[in-house]
């Protein structure tokens, strides 16, 4: 009889970010109060599921999202530092004007010259390959069960489309990965059969967060709902 086990990958919440800075792996950046009611959202969405291991990104932000599902669950997550957010070479720049950044620092430009690498950024195949790695020990420590592991939109989206078998060349506008999302990787034994996703906190997430081709990954307190 085959084990039957799922992997619920979670991106954290909101983060306190009115300077609208691409923060990446810095050190500092928090949950809002909105990002604390998403972690709340999705840890009530999570509660009565079979989980019974949890992996978070070490970063506050994850830790934080963690939080009220791992309570719940009577749990202590794993501090797993395979899941972090990517580095990138813009880390710590502002962001909150989006494409005009660009316009107005035409010297970023210079790290643009290969979107499917990227140049400006950890390579897509590293990402992949620290995550998925990840997953699969947490699946091992969860065989027939579930585990939980939260992350960042990025190393969530890009281990999607490799496991999708889909190009890495994407616009970021077009993630399907929104704050305190749950992308759900259904395993019979070791082999992947299914691909899920839902937004247990999808009516909290502010308007501006929703189609930002350049997100900081933190609305400034002005453009929440």
């Amino acid at each position: 009889m085959s084990d039957k086990t799922i992997v619920h990958l979670v991106r954290h919440g909101e983060v306190y970010n009115p300077a609208g800075v691409l923060y990446g792996r810095r050190d500092g950046f928090h949950l809002s109060e909105l990002g604390n009611k998403m972690a709340e959202r999705v840890g009530e969405a999570l509660a009565g599921r079979d989980i019974v291991h949890m992996r978070t990104s070490p970063l506050e932000r994850a830790q934080e999202t963690a939080a009220p599902l791992a309570a719940a669950r009577g749990l202590t997550p794993t501090i797993e530092p395979r899941v972090i957010e990517s580095s990138n070479k813009f880390e710590g720049i502002g962001f909150s004007e989006g494409a005009m950044t660009f316009v107005k620092r035409p010297s970023l430009l210079r790290h643009m010259y290969n979107p499917l690498k990227p140049s400006w950024g950890e390579p897509y195949d590293e990402i992949t390959a620290r995550m998925m790695a990840a997953i699969e020990d947490a699946r091992d420590e969860a065989r027939g069960h579930e585990a939980v592991v939260v992350s960042h939109q990025l190393p969530i989206w890009i281990t999607r489309l490799f496991l999708e078998k889909r190009s890495y060349l994407h616009h970021p506008k077009s993630r399907q990965c929104t704050l305190c999302s749950v992308t759900s990787l259904h395993f019979e034994d070791d082999k992947l059969r299914q691909v899920a996703y839902s937004e247990p906190a999808a009516d909290l997430i502010p308007v501006a967060d929703r189609n930002a081709p350049f997100s900081a990954g933190g609305a400034k307190p002005e453009d929440r709902p």
